[in-house]
């Protein structure tokens, strides 16, 4: 109970036991930030990493998955919940590649320190459901799908040749861009929720508080 405590899942209730910790928009926002930072730093330790070659193939073949998904979507002309998980797992795919390549032991924990909440996951991605109002709307929602996976040949690159300060600083450009999206659906709504943020995700919904 008092892992859970620490990790704040749970918080002791003002009399005896334990309650179950919503987090807040906020929360999401901080763990995110933390996340990108981690990753950013997964991305530099990998460049410098002689096995990194070992783990390149799971991190190519995952962007062509994630490709195939953008170009199915495309075909489709609106959003497709089979076709956005299946974004969401090669995504997931080429992200947990790089902290796994073991330049840190340390980073791979701390990620999964921040994971039992929705969507600062490694991997975790973003999808804006109001893009399917208007085709204008949609094609700029495939388009930011193709620019991230342009960033993520942008990051295998870098760490296929061994460049620990540009895997590190695209790394860090790509994980701010769900930052960027959450603010922007906070301007949207200002009564935005977690659930709503789960909602615009390809995350498996919250469990129901306790």
């Amino acid at each position: 109970m008092r892992l859970l405590e620490r990790e704040g899942v749970i918080r002791r209730g003002e009399g005896r036991g334990y309650l179950v910790q919503s987090p807040t928009v906020e929360d999401i926002l901080q763990a995110v930030e933390v996340r990108g930072h981690l990753e950013s730093l997964a991305a530099r330790l990998m460049a410098q990493e002689p096995s990194r070659f070992d783990h390149l193939p799971t991190m190519q073949r995952a962007m062509g998955k994630l490709d195939a998904s953008i170009s199915e979507l495309s075909r489709l002309g609106q959003l497709n919940d089979c076709v956005t998980r299946q974004a969401q797992a090669a995504n997931k795919e080429f992200h947990t590649a790089i902290p796994a390549s073991r330049g840190n032991d340390h980073v791979s924990y701390a990620c999964e320190q921040i994971s039992h909440l929705p969507m600062p996951a490694v991997g975790s991605m973003v999808f804006d459901r109001s893009v399917d109002k208007t085709p204008d709307q949609f094609e700029r929602g495939i388009f930011r799908l193709r620019l991230g996976n342009a960033q993520h040949q942008v990051i295998c690159e870098a760490i296929e040749s061994g460049d620990p300060v540009r895997a590190e600083g695209m790394m860090r450009e790509h994980s701010h861009t769900m930052i960027e999206y959450i603010q922007t659906f906070e301007r949207r709504d200002e009564s935005l929720t977690v659930a709503d943020l789960v909602a615009f995700s390809a995350a498996d919904p919250m469990p129901p508080a306790a």
